[in-house]
């Protein structure tokens, strides 16, 4: 009887679309907070779009650095512990087969089904050392260009979610026959919208419930925005 060939799918982008998500989910927030806020407490278009826009070129910088850095400290991180392992394996090497021993009983092997294995495995220092990383620390290899990358990703996904509550305004200011109530009204839409697009396309990649994320999603974006709004109008 033939049998179908069983393919695995797996999704393996998760660092890309964590990075997507740090940026979006702030580029959507922190702007629409920002000129729901001062909605409230001035009845200028122009200042608005110009504090938009310098927020979100602010914000877009320091999210990106923050995921530069980020990646930088998880590089300099494994290759510090992975020098640590290495030294180990040559001066304690008992202990590391020790270790490596209880990894396997962890998942349930017992220790004259180990043995062999554990012997095997310090007769090879590298792939000792590989397996230690992994099993033992938790921690995989970085890519080399992980923290440009990650950088580049939050910096662009944060313009990007944060020109659209800003798109309103900047067509208010450029019509005229906008004024900033409708701008926010817009606005408003707008980003209630995209968030709960956002947090439903989020939720099928990280295996979610995607309507629950998407409600989530813009149940925080809006409270956000509502708070900058109420307190810029309490204070004006």
């Amino acid at each position: 009887m033939p049998q179908t060939r069983h393919v695995e799918r797996h999704f393996t982008a998760g660092e890309t679309v964590r990075d997507i998500v740090i940026g979006m989910s702030d580029g959507l927030t922190v702007p629409f907070a920002l000129a729901a806020g001062l909605t409230g407490a001035i009845d200028s278009v122009g200042i608005i779009v110009t504090a938009g826009l310098a927020e979100i070129a602010a914000g877009s910088i320091a999210m990106g650095l923050g995921g530069y850095l980020a990646a930088k400290s998880d590089a300099e991180h494994y290759a510090k512990e992975r020098e640590r392992e290495h030294r180990e394996v040559k001066e304690i090497p008992e202990e590391e087969m020790r270790e490596v021993a209880q990894v396997f009983h962890s998942y349930g092997l017992s220790p004259a089904q180990s043995a062999p294995i554990v012997e095997a495995l310090s007769r090879h220092p590298k792939k000792w050392v590989d397996f230690m990383m992994r099993f033992e620390l938790g921690l995989e290899k970085p890519d080399p260009k992980r923290a440009f990358v990650s950088a580049l990703t939050i910096a662009l996904s944060y313009i990007a979610g944060g020109l659209i509550p800003l798109a309103p305004y900047i067509a208010a200011a450029y019509l005229h026959r906008i004024s900033v109530s409708t701008a926010l009204l817009i606005s408003v839409g707008l980003t209630v919208l995209a968030l709960m697009v956002f947090g439903f396309i989020k939720g099928r990649f990280t295996g979610t419930r995607p309507l629950r994320s998407a409600l989530q999603t813009a149940l925080i974006g809006s409270l956000a925005a509502g708070a900058a709004f109420l307190i810029a109008r309490a204070i004006s």
